[in-house]
C-alpha cells in the first residue's frame, strides 16, 4: 500500500514512532533539516521512538548509545544550523554503522565473541565521511560473524529478523541495515558487500542496495590495501534518490586506499538521476542457463518484474555468457578463502581465539592457508577472463539483470539453506552463487525489489552495469522504481 508522506513542517508523533518524520524520504528529510522546518532533536526523538517500537521485534540495531548524550549532540547540531553552518546532507541523520568496520567510540564486535565489548579508537573511511557529513551515530547495525554468510545471526547479539516476516531471515551480511531501512528505523544505511552482503538483504527486505564498483567508495583502511578488491562499501535506501544522497557522502578518492578513484560526478548525485531509457538493451541472465538452482517461484517472480524495464522503453532478451560457471565458482572460492585467511590467520593460530571461531570461518581460513600461490594466480586469471567475457557482452547490452538471491527469505532458525531447488549445497554460501558474477568482475550492481513470491515473501533483481558505471545503474534503477512503484510498498509491521 502506498503511504502518504507528511510534509516537512509536520511535528513528529512520537506515540506512533515518528509518524510523518520517519515516513519522509531521506532527500525530503535532509531538506527539512537544512531549512530548519525540523530540528535535529525532533528527528532523533522520532527515530528513537520508531526504534523502541520495532527493534525489539527484529533485532536489527545493536549496542545503542546513551539517549541523553545523543540529544545533547543533536542540540549541538541544531545550534550549528542556527548559525548558518551545515555539516552536509546527512546533518542530523540518525545512523547505525555496520558492526564490521571500526567506528570511533563505539563497540565493534564483527559479530564475534572474540571482540565483544571492544571499543574502536578510529573510524573507517566511510564512517569518517558520514560523521563529517553530519550523521549522528545512534547504534550499530547487526551483522553475522566476520560478515560471513548471507544470514544475520551471531553469538554476541543474536538473530536479526526479516522486515516483512520476522520468522524469516533478514539476509546478510548487512541484514541489520536492510531491516532498519525497511522499517523506517533509519532514513538510509551503510553496508558492505563481498558476496552479496548488500544485495541479499536488499532483496529479502524489499529495499535498494548498491554494490559499488571497485574504487568508487573507500573500504578500509586495513593492513592490506592492494589485493583487497572484493569487499566494497555502499548505501542502502528505500528509493534511488535516497541511495544517491548517501553515496554522495561516501564516494571519492582517499589517499590511504590507492585503488580508490576520484569521482568526476558532482556531489549532488540525486540531481543526475533522470534519464531517457528508451532503446536501452537489457540482457536477462536468469539462472545462467540452468546452472543456478532456484527456489520454486523465484525465477517467475523476477521475470514478471522485467515488464517494468519494457514500460520505460527498454528491450529485454535472454542472454547467457559463454563461460564455464563452475570454473568461475572454483576461482571465486579460492580468492575468497585467500582473502579471509589472510585477514584472520592470527585468530586461527591462537588457541584461545581459534576456539571461538564459527565453523564457516574455520573452513574459509583452512582452505586459504592450504592454497598454493599458483592456485591464487590461476584464480585471478579466471577472474580476468570472466571480466573480458562480460566486457564483450556489454557490446550487445547496456545492462545485465539476474536475481539478487536464489531463494526467498528462509526460516530464521536455520544456519543457511542446505538445499535449493532440489539440489544439495556443497558449501555454506553456494546458495548465494548468483551474486558472484558482479563481484568477480568488479562491476556495479544495484539490488532492486522484484515484488513478492507465491508465499508473499520479497524477491529482488540485480541490475549490473559496465565498469565504473555506478551513475548509469542508479539512473535505470530510478526509472525502474518509478515504473514499478516498489519504493512505495510498506512492511505490514509498520501498520
Amino acid at each position: 500500500m502506498e503511504s502518504n508522506a507528511s510534509t516537512a513542517t509536520q511535528q513528529p508523533d512520537l506515540a506512533t514512532g515518528g509518524g510523518g518524520v520517519v515516513e519522509m524520504s531521506a532527500v525530503e528529510l535532509s531538506k527539512a533539516i537544512q531549512g530548519r522546518d525540523l530540528s535535529c532533536v525532533e528527528v532523533l526523538d522520532a527515530y528513537c521512538a520508531q526504534i523502541d517500537r520495532l527493534n525489539p521485534v527484529v533485532n536489527a540495531l545493536v549496542s545503542p548509545l546513551d539517549r541523553d548524550w545523543l540529544r545533547g549532540r543533536s542540540r549541538e547540531l541544531d545550534t550549528l544550523l542556527a548559525r548558518g553552518q551545515s555539516l552536509g546532507p546527512l546533518h542530523g541523520f540518525p545512523q547505525a554503522p555496520k558492526d564490521i568496520m571500526p567506528a570511533a567510540g563505539m563497540v565493534t564486535t564483527k559479530g564475534s565473541p572474540i571482540f565483544a565489548g571492544q571499543v574502536s579508537q578510529t573510524d573507517c573511511v566511510v564512517f569518517e565521511r558520514m560523521r563529517a557529513g553530519g550523521a549522528l551515530f545512534v547504534a550499530r547495525s547487526n551483522s553475522p560473524e566476520f560478515g560471513l554468510g548471507g544470514h544475520t545471526y551471531n553469538p554476541v547479539y543474536g538473530t536479526t529478523r526479516n522486515a516483512f516476516d520476522p520468522s524469516r531471515s533478514a539476509g546478510g551480511s548487512s541484514g541489520g541495515a536492510g531491516v532498519a531501512v525497511a522499517l523506517r528505523m533509519l532514513p538510509v544505511a551503510d553496508g558492505s558487500d563481498m558476496m552479496g552482503s548488500l544485495r541479499t538483504p536488499a532483496a529479502f527486505n524489499h529495499v535498494y542496495g548498491l554494490r559499488t564498483s571497485v574504487g568508487c567508495v573507500p573500504h578500509g583502511p586495513s593492513e592490506e590495501v592492494f589485493f583487497q578488491q572484493f569487499s566494497v562499501a555502499g548505501p542502502m535506501a528505500r528509493d534511488i534518490p535516497d541511495l544517491a544522497l548517501l553515496l554522495s557522502v561516501q564516494a571519492g578518492f582517499d589517499a590511504r586506499l590507492p585503488l580508490t578513484r576520484r569521482s568526476e560526478l558532482p556531489k549532488d548525485w540525486t540531481a543526475q538521476l533522470q534519464r531517457d531509457c528508451k532503446g536501452l538493451r537489457i540482457g536477462w541472465l536468469g539462472d545462467l542457463g540452468g546452472h543456478l538452482p532456484t527456489e520454486p517461484g523465484l525465477l517467475e517472480t523476477c521475470r514478471a518484474a522485467l515488464r517494468h524495464f519494457k514500460t520505460i522503453g527498454c528491450t529485454v532478451e535472454e542472454a547467457v555468457p559463454a563461460f564455464d560457471f563452475e570454473r568461475l565458482w572454483r576461482a571465486w572460492i579460492d580468492l575468497r578463502s585467500f582473502s579471509v585467511a589472510g585477514a584472520n590467520a592470527a585468530l586461527y593460530r591462537d588457541p584461545v581465539t581459534h576456539a571461538l571461531l564459527k565453523p564457516e570461518a574455520l573452513w574459509e581460513i583452512e582452505r586459504g592457508l592450504a592454497l598454493p600461490a599458483m592456485a591464487v594466480y590461476d584464480a585471478a586469471r579466471v577472474r580476468s577472463a570472466w571480466y573480458e567475457t562480460l566486457r564483450r557482452l556489454f557490446d550487445s547490452y547496456d545492462f545485465l539483470v539476474l536475481p539478487s538471491a536464489q531463494v526467498f527469505p528462509f526460516d530464521a532458525a536455520l544456519d543457511w539453506p542446505h538445499a535449493v531447488g532440489g539440489r544439495e549445497m556443497d558449501t555454506y554460501h553456494r546458495w548465494m552463487q548468483t551474486v558472484v558474477p558482479a563481484t568477480m568482475a568488479g562491476l556495479p550492481a544495484l539490488a532492486a525489489p522484484a515484488g513478492f513470491g507465491p508465499q508473499g515473501l520479497p524477491a529482488g533483481l540485480q541490475i549490473i552495469g559496465p565498469a565504473q558505471a555506478d551513475l548509469a545503474v542508479l539512473q535505470i534503477g530510478h526509472a525502474y522504481d518509478q515504473a514499478g512503484g516498489f519504493s512505495r510498498v510498506r512492511s505490514p509491521l509498520l501498520d
